[in-house]
């Protein structure tokens, strides 16, 4: 049994994080998964929330949104449609995405509910990120 995994998060627009992890922590889409070494091969779709690794300096975290993740005993492979470092994400116009799409929800039509929620998910999961928000 292996004693760490690699982890590899790539979007359509480049790699963003490849390291070795002791734990990682990802939004499926049925709901948060825990992944050790050893784990039970499976893939899985993405929801939106924040991916989370465990390593020797204490790990990190990342906001992702959409995609398949690949587990195999002794490596996670994240194909993200939006993953971001915290440092990446600007707060402000985060915040502004969070009130506006919060108005918007008041108003929404059945057909627009769908992608305001998913705007809305989002932004508060950037805004956890990038403030370090573990709650």
């Amino acid at each position: 049994m292996a004693d760490r995994l690699r982890l590899e998060v790539v979007t359509p627009r480049s790699r963003i994080l490849e390291c070795e992890a002791d734990e990682v922590r990802l939004p499926g889409a049925l709901g948060e998964l825990g992944v050790l070494p050893g784990h039970t091969p499976l893939l899985t779709s993405l929801g939106t929330g924040r991916l989370l690794w465990i390593d020797h300096q204490g790990g990190g975290r990342l906001a992702v949104q959409g995609g398949f993740a690949e587990v195999l005993p002794n490596a996670v492979t994240v194909l993200a449609t939006v993953a971001e470092k915290p440092e990446e994400i600007d707060l402000e116009a985060t915040r502004a995405t969070l009130a506006e799409a919060e108005s918007a929800l008041k108003t929404a039509s059945a057909d627009e509910l769908e992608e305001l929620t998913a705007t809305l998910r989002l932004a508060e999961t950037r805004i956890k990120v990038a403030t370090g928000d573990d709650a």
